[in-house]
């Protein structure tokens, strides 16, 4: 659990989709000792639903506030959100935070692919609780990924998605589970998916990513600390890859 007695050794902060319920304490759980993760909300998945770039002015605005807060890292943390407009879309999002904070930025998306790309992962079994993972898997493709077999879940809203269990995400991955992948992503900021990974890699014998883990990960190496989180699995075995930036 992350503590803020004394100078924090990182500030991550993080703006989330106003209905998001589970990401705070997803992250009061698995930040180390001394990394404080900051929290502000949009109006990013209720509706009337907009893409991101047509919310550039309000996220720039969070990025802002949270930058008041002396945040080493924002994140524009909605997977959905940062992947349906593609990867263009996406690096001028996270460009737009960058200058608005004049300090590191990423997104959930950016963080996955970071994930991805460290644990040497091209070839996907994608488990959402989306009504379609269309969006996403176009975006992964676009990334030069091969998403080989997907499931999308169907939730039922906000409320659906926050009172799954994690053993449903469990299970439905283990379901589809098939020898050709490299790894397994399960995305969404606002599910239960943390809880399942270390389980989830003792049985499939690949790395599981999910959007909170791969996020943590990344923006604890970029703020050039290499801890290792008990329970979230081989990625935080992991630095950066080669090449890549922080």
């Amino acid at each position: 659990m992350s503590d803020d007695g004394g100078t924090p050794r990182a500030r991550i902060g993080l703006i989330i989709p106003s209905s998001n319920r589970l990401t705070e304490p997803q992250f009061h759980r698995y930040c180390p000792p001394g990394v404080v993760p900051h929290i502000t909300r949009l109006r990013i998945t209720q509706p009337p639903r907009r893409e991101p770039l047509e919310m550039l002015d309000e996220i720039r605005e969070a990025a802002i506030l949270l930058g008041h807060a002396k945040c080493d890292i924002t994140v524009f943390h909605c997977t959905g959100s940062s992947m349906e407009a593609g990867l263009d879309a996406e690096r001028r999002v996270v460009e737009a935070i960058a200058t608005a904070t004049g300090r590191k930025a990423t997104s959930t998306a950016s963080a996955i692919l970071q994930a991805l790309q460290a644990l040497g992962a091209r070839r996907l079994v994608m488990v959402s609780p989306y009504r379609g993972n269309d969006h996403e898997i176009d975006f992964l493709r676009e990334a030069g990924l091969e998403v080989i077999r997907d499931r999308a879940l169907a939730l039922d809203g906000s409320d659906g998605l926050c009172s799954a269990p994690a053993d449903l995400f469990l299970r439905s991955t283990l379901e589809e589970a098939d020898p050709r992948a490299d790894a397994y992503l399960i995305s969404c900021t606002n599910i239960r998916s943390p809880e399942v990974v270390a389980e989830l890699e003792a049985r499939l014998h690949r790395p599981v990513v999910t959007s909170n883990q791969a996020t943590l990960w990344y923006c604890l190496r970029a703020c050039g600390l290499a801890d290792v989180v008990p329970g979230l699995g081989r990625l935080f075995e992991l630095g950066l890859a080669v090449g890549a930036t922080a």
